[in-house]
């Protein structure tokens, strides 16, 4: 567990920074409080579904102040897997829209991220292996796909080799971004996120280990950070100047030769110029897992990132990683390390985080930020039992 931190008195002397509102062009976020995007494996040909709108709803009951929805590819081939959730088609942005619409009505801005799977692409369900896909995914009728990349390189021995894109194939991709980022404000998001981290396209560009071009899109850190800026500006043009937009980047690749903390800090001041809002500080992915990475885990092992990229590039940025006790992540706040706090698995866990945080930091009353539903048969359990 980090080390406790005594956040109540200045709780007494005012709201605790994670429950204080946060403007953002012009949305305005209740807390501090953002569920980041986790991959369900569970859409159908990329629709949302019943699980979708019940994983996405219970946070926003649980009182956060920005839900996002898990990665939506921006086009078929972009997938992860078969279970990914897409935003290619008018239909997909559609069945986003009952748990876009919950959202709001519980007080919660939604958020969607969008991505490209990139060379990771066609792999299996983690619950299936989470490795290249085989006769066993094909035998449940899940054939493999061909992915794309920067170079024809395969993540791992024994994974697809991904076909080199051409200049018309950025050109598609950077299309299918801007796209997406119109079916995400159709569907109603107040937020969206670019993805790219964790050794997706737009990473695989950027990291010496997955991009070996010696085109304009390659060579040093200036070629290698010129695609993902293109898709950035390009997404930027094209989502309402009104709302903010996020991106999210691996900070480190955590292996050696790889993307370092001093290129994500001018990858970010790159970024802010462009106009992203909040860079969303994760790390590692480019050669395993998501979050396939070779430093300690502890809790708040991300922070450092954020808190560097926040001071030398200037921009807002999102902590994310092993952040469960909320004083520690008032102490992340209050330290200037971040501007918003990130949950995901701990918000699996305990959906309603935020609600129990607040009680902890001594923000409002006990129960009036609970769905009314809620709140009133828990404040007279609480007067019957006399506490």
């Amino acid at each position: 567990m980090p080390e406790s931190v005594d956040v109540t008195k200045e709780a007494a002397a005012g709201t605790p920074l994670l429950f204080q509102p946060k403007a953002l062009r012009g949305l305005t976020l209740r807390n501090r409080i953002v569920i980041a995007p986790m991959c369900q494996y569970s859409a159908v040909e990329g629709l949302a579904q019943d699980w979708h709108f019940a994983h996405l709803s219970s946070f926003a009951m649980g009182g956060a102040g920005l839900v996002f929805t898990e990665a939506a590819s921006v086009e078929e081939r972009g997938r992860i897997t078969y279970g990914d959730l897409g935003i290619w088609s008018d239909a997909h942005a559609e069945a986003l829209k009952p748990a876009i619409r919950f959202l709001h009505g519980q007080g919660a801005a939604a958020g969607v991220q969008i991505a490209h799977a990139g060379r990771k692409a066609s792999m299996q369900r983690p619950w299936h292996g989470n490795g290249p896909m085989d006769d066993r995914d094909t035998e449940r009728g899940e054939t493999p796909w061909d992915p794309v990349a920067p170079s024809p390189l395969p993540m791992q021995d024994g994974w697809l080799m991904p076909a080199e894109l051409d200049e018309a194939g950025l050109a598609q991709i950077r299309d299918a971004f801007v796209a997406a980022a119109g079916r995400a404000g159709a569907a109603g998001a107040d937020v969206l996120e670019i993805h790219g981290a964790h050794g997706y396209l737009l990473h695989s560009f950027l990291s010496p280990i997955s991009n070996h071009r010696t085109d304009a899109w390659g060579g040093d850190r200036g070629g290698r950070m010129r695609f993902p800026l293109s898709v950035a500006q390009a997404v930027r043009a094209a989502w309402p100047e009104t709302k903010p937009l996020f991106y999210r980047i691996s900070s480190i690749d955590s292996v050696e030769g790889g993307w370092e903390i001093e290129d994500s800090v001018v990858f970010a001041g790159a970024l802010k110029e462009i106009g992203v809002d909040i860079v969303d500080c994760s790390s590692g992915g480019i050669g395993g897992p998501a979050t396939a990475t070779r430093l300690p885990r502890q809790y708040g092992f991300q922070v450092p990132f954020s808190a560097q990229i926040r001071k030398e590039a200037g921009v807002s940025t999102m902590a994310v990683g092993l952040i469960v006790e909320p004083t520690h992540a008032e102490e992340i706040l209050q330290s200037g390390d971040a501007d918003l706090i990130a949950i995901a698995r701990e918000a699996l866990y305990n959906p309603f985080w935020p609600h129990h945080a607040a009680k902890a930091l001594g923000a409002g009353g006990r129960w009036d930020a609970w769905p009314e539903q809620y709140g009133w048969w828990l404040s007279r359990r609480e007067r019957f039992m006399g506490q």
